[in-house]
């Protein structure tokens, strides 16, 4: 039989005896959601709320500037600024302030929390939204200088009834995905047409092929497989040419995107970091499967991206040249990413 999980009182009394664990990894030896952890903590030091995107996303902007946070198993992106000019809507909601930009998926966020914690003299304040099964989708971090009475209000007006400490996943619906055998003659036809990056999902809805078996499968002239090192050559060559780049990093809940240079590139231990002053990325470069350069046709000339993947085929993180619609991309990107090593699959012996 599968052990029982642990109480509330059980999570909270490993929380204190593990005080420098981060939150992912007390919840995994816990053998809980990161959920669960924080439901332990309702009437204490959090607040249930309602988990709908749309309804705290329409306040958000009043918390002024505050840290922006989302991850996925092997990416960490945060970013310093206000969430303004939000356009909502039912399956997508668009968040493009000057500095948060997020492209959000509504369905997917579940729970919500509002979380006050005391350390010493230092009072952290947060908003955290999860998915129906526990995972994070979304945080929003106060800092010094963020309005503390927007945080009390926001938190008063979306509180739930329900305060319950224990928390109880549902089950995401199965996702059916039907993938064909890759017709590579009409992926190379319909990749070819393509005339704007956006119409890259629908392209491969509509041949029923997923991401990473299009880019290993279309060809070299539109995507080749790079070492996978080269994420960390091409931030340093874009920190050394100070050079602006957009970097992506998502799950089911949440697309979070920089756009702008990158200075302080930090390895540390597993962990690749950006250490800006507005912006920090953390990318776990032992989960990387496999990186792509990719090359996508559009009315103002091809764009390149490099693409991450875990072991799983699935998307850690994907960056970009900074440019703006109706604006070639700039050739000192397309140089960066062209001259990045490529994979090699001769193993010396």
């Amino acid at each position: 039989m599968a052990a029982a999980s642990p109480s509330p009182h059980e999570i909270r009394s490993f929380r204190s005896a593990n005080p420098s664990l981060r939150e992912r990894d007390l919840a995994a030896q816990l053998g809980i959601s990161e959920a669960a952890l924080v439901a332990a903590e309702c009437g204490l030091t959090a607040t249930r709320i309602d988990g709908n995107a749309n309804t705290f996303l329409s306040r958000a902007a009043e918390l002024g500037s505050v840290l922006a946070l989302t991850r996925n198993e092997s990416a960490v992106h945060e970013k310093d600024g206000v969430y303004d000019n939000v356009t909502p809507g039912k399956f997508a909601t668009l968040v493009l302030g000057g500095a948060i930009d997020l492209r959000v998926f509504p369905t997917a966020w579940a729970h919500g929390f509002a979380v006050t914690k005391t350390d010493g003299d230092t009072v952290r304040r947060s908003f955290q939204f999860f998915d129906c099964e526990g995972m994070a989708v979304h945080k929003v971090h106060l800092r010094a200088h963020s309005n503390v009475d927007a945080f009390v209000r926001i938190t008063d007006d979306l509180a739930l009834e329900d305060q319950s400490q224990i928390f109880v996943p549902t089950t995401r619906p199965a996702k059916i995905e039907e993938i064909s055998e890759t017709d590579v003659a009409a992926l190379r036809d319909n990749w070819s047409r393509m005339t704007d990056t956006h119409e890259f999902f629908g392209m491969l809805k509509k041949l029923k092929v997923n991401r990473q078996e299009a880019v290993r499968r279309v060809g070299e002239d539109y995507a080749w497989q790079l070492d996978n090192q080269a994420a960390e050559a091409m931030l340093n060559a874009s920190a050394a040419q100070g050079l602006p780049i957009m970097c992506f990093v998502g799950n089911p809940g949440v697309i979070q995107i920089h756009s702008g240079p990158v200075q302080t590139i930090k390895a540390m231990g597993p962990w690749l970091n950006v250490m800006d002053d507005d912006f920090h990325l953390h990318l776990r470069m032992d989960h990387i499967a496999e990186t792509w350069a990719v090359r996508k046709p559009t009315k103002d000339g091809h764009v390149t991206s490099v693409e991450i993947y875990d072991a799983k085929g699935e998307m850690i993180i994907q960056f970009f040249g900074k440019r703006h619609e109706g604006n070639q991309e700039q050739d000192a990107w397309r140089g960066i990413v062209e001259s990045l090593n490529r994979f090699n699959s001769i193993v010396a012996a």
